[in-house]
């Protein structure tokens, strides 16, 4: 496990936890989130196709905290405006 994918998959996860740890801001953060969505994604799917079921077991446990905060920082009525 040492492949391309799994480099870009540990620079995404590296590059979301800054922009949510960093406190740049709504955009920023509510970003960092979906970046999260994505590696979490290619996490499963390296987890699955490597036979390490663990990874993708967590994977999948955190793509859905990062779904919800996807949902928080994007779509709750409580962020919306009425212009």
């Amino acid at each position: 496990m040492n492949g391309p994918l799994e480099w870009i998959a540990s620079i995404g996860t590296v590059a979301a936890a800054s922009m949510i740890a960093f406190d740049l801001g709504r955009r920023a953060t509510a970003w960092g989130f979906i970046l999260f969505c994505i590696v979490s994604a290619l996490w499963i799917y390296i987890g699955l196709t490597e036979n390490a079921i663990p990874l993708a077991a967590m994977n999948g446990v955190l793509l859905l905290i990062n779904a919800w905060g996807v949902y928080q920082y994007w779509f709750h009525p409580k962020n919306q405006t009425n212009d």
